[in-house]
Formats: C-alpha cells, sequence, structure tokens
C-alpha cells in the first residue's frame, strides 16, 4: 500500500462517523450490538475506507444510496475486525447491486450459446466484481443463518492468493496444514452425510467444492457460532486463527 493512499485512509479514519451511518449499522448490521467500543471504533474506520474507495453500481434499476453501501460495507468488514495487517478487500473494485435475485447464466458452451439460467443472491468474480441482491443483503439483519455479504466476501478473502479453492491466505505458514486437515475433513464429513440423506448441521450448499465450503462455514462461524462451536469445534477453532475472532464468546450486547 502506497504513502498517499496509507494517509488518505488515516484521514478517513480520524473524522467522526456520520450519525446516520451509525443508525443504519445498528439497524441493518446484527453484530454491532455485541461489540466492545474499540471494535467498534475499528469497524466505523474501515467501513469509512470501504465506502469511498468501492465503486458501487445499482443494477435493474436499483438507485444506490447510503444505506445501502454501508449496509454492505458494514457487514463485509465485520470479516477483517481483527485482521489488522490485511488491507480492505483488494480484490474487490466494484460492488454491483440488484434489487432482488437476478438471472445469470449457468453455463455458456462455446460460441456464446448459454445452456441455462439460474437465480442468485450474490456472486464473486475474479476481475474486481462482486454481485450482490439487495433484498438478501437485508434479509441477513435478520436471518443470521445465511448471509450474502459474509459469503461473497468470504470468497473475496479466498481469492486474494490468485485462486478460489477455499483456503485464504493464513496468517502464519505453520497454519495451512492444520487447516487443510481439519477444513478437509470437515468437508468430506459433510459430503457423505449429504450423500448418505442425513440432515447436516452445516448448509448442504457447502458441499458444492472447497471454495464454497469456506464461504458457508465464514457465515455460520459469524450468524450461529455457538452452534457451530458446540458441533464442530475444531472447525470453529480454524475460523477462529483465522479470523482472530471469538464470536461465540461475546456477550449478547456491548458492555
Amino acid at each position: 500500500m502506497g504513502w498517499w493512499k496509507k494517509r488518505r485512509r488515516a484521514h478517513l479514519v480520524e473524522e467522526a462517523f456520520p450519525t446516520e451511518w451509525t443508525a443504519i449499522l445498528e439497524r441493518n448490521v446484527p453484530i454491532v450490538s455485541r461489540l466492545d467500543a474499540s471494535e467498534r471504533k475499528t469497524l466505523e474506520g474501515t467501513v469509512r475506507v470501504f465506502v469511498s474507495e468501492k465503486n458501487f453500481e445499482g443494477c435493474g434499476g436499483l438507485e444506490m444510496n447510503d444505506e445501502m453501501r454501508v449496509t454492505i460495507a458494514g457487514q463485509a468488514c465485520t470479516l477483517l475486525l481483527h485482521l489488522d495487517d490485511a488491507d480492505v478487500f483488494p480484490t474487490v473494485e466494484s460492488v454491483l447491486v440488484y434489487p432482488s435475485a437476478y438471472r445469470a447464466p449457468l453455463e455458456t458452451r462455446p460460441g456464446g450459446i448459454v445452456v441455462d439460467h439460474v437465480a442468485r443472491a450474490g456472486e464473486s468474480w475474479q476481475d474486481g466484481t462482486l454481485v450482490l441482491a439487495w433484498d438478501e443483503v437485508l434479509r441477513a439483519a435478520h436471518d443470521p443463518r445465511h448471509n450474502v455479504v459474509l459469503h461473497e466476501f468470504a470468497h473475496a478473502l479466498d481469492q486474494e492468493d490468485g485462486s478460489a479453492d477455499g483456503a485464504p491466505r493464513l496468517p502464519a505458514r505453520a497454519m495451512y496444514g492444520p487447516w487443510a486437515r481439519v477444513l478437509g475433513a470437515e468437508y468430506d464429513q459433510l459430503t457423505r452425510e449429504i450423500q448418505e440423506g442425513h440432515r447436516t448441521s452445516i448448509d448442504p450448499y457447502g458441499a458444492t467444492n472447497p471454495a464454497e465450503f469456506f464461504a458457508v462455514v465464514t457465515e455460520a462461524f459469524f450468524g450461529q457460532p455457538v452452534a457451530l462451536r458446540s458441533k464442530h469445534p475444531a472447525l470453529y477453532e480454524q475460523l477462529s486463527a483465522f479470523y482472530r475472532q471469538d464470536p461465540a464468546s461475546r456477550p449478547a450486547h456491548a458492555p
């Protein structure tokens, strides 16, 4: 990160956080009520940087406003809360927002022939674009089980090392072995349970591939941390070490 960029970010963080933005975070970013004063200040500063640096674009007739920008930024920056040495999603340049689930090509064959379409709530592309459905973003404020913003920005973290493989850039080389062992075993278990027709405690979509597994368990780590820690303690421990957070131990409300 260049000197000028660091200086500009420092200036943004020092500015008073807008009162209207505070209300938006409290309304649409559930974790805010559980943060202590230091964490909240960190989140607000990162939100300022995110909103300033990312290009937001409304699609399908949607007109962007501060509620949309701050809600998306607040939920996304939850992932970075204790990643002090991390940049602010450097692989994401633009955030495209649709009013609701949008139709996207499921498969395009040579010649540009679209075989099928599928309704999607979000996507993270490796060209610097991330796509979200606004109604799904808002739903996360009331349904902690699913959070499309956390899901797609987990993909963005995963892609920072150049590949989407379920193994983001970890803080220490020694962490890669345990990460691969634990997440690999949990992924295999989820796949096996689905094949055997069992009900799973982890969203079955996580069995799609290792990248989707990481995104799905990230949702669970922040949205249902107590249940994840109880049922999958080794997995919770790995995610806690990566995100440097222990959401299961946070108080119901900030002191």
